[in-house]
């Protein structure tokens, strides 16, 4: 289980901090934080997360209400994000809305 990826579906809810080391994706509820040092998590289309998130790298295809902290963050065109992102790298679709401050390089 070198690269495993961690899933949690649609229809879980969560309260509390998610930690993970390799890869994420997560389709569900969350209200709490998000970290990995170096891992890169996806935010389903199903998925709201109420809280910050943390990781090497971000692709949102859901709701975040929280700051994204991360290398790289990838912002898809369905994605709603209220809150600010600091990264080094960003990529926006049309349709992305992002209401919040954004800090890029760095």
């Amino acid at each position: 289980m070198a690269n495993a990826t961690n899933v949690l579906a649609s229809g879980i809810e969560i309260t509390g901090s998610i930690k993970f080391s390799n890869d994420m994706i997560i389709d569900g509820k969350i209200d709490g934080e998000i970290t990995s040092d170096k891992g890169k998590v996806t935010i389903g289309e199903n998925a709201t997360i109420k809280g910050d998130i943390k990781a090497g790298e971000v692709k949102l295809y859901g709701k975040v209400e929280g700051t994204i902290s991360s290398e790289r963050c990838e912002l898809k065109s369905n994605s709603k994000l209220e809150g600010d992102i600091k990264t080094k790298m960003l990529s926006m679709e049309e349709g992305a809305v992002l209401s919040g401050r954004t800090e890029i390089g760095g």
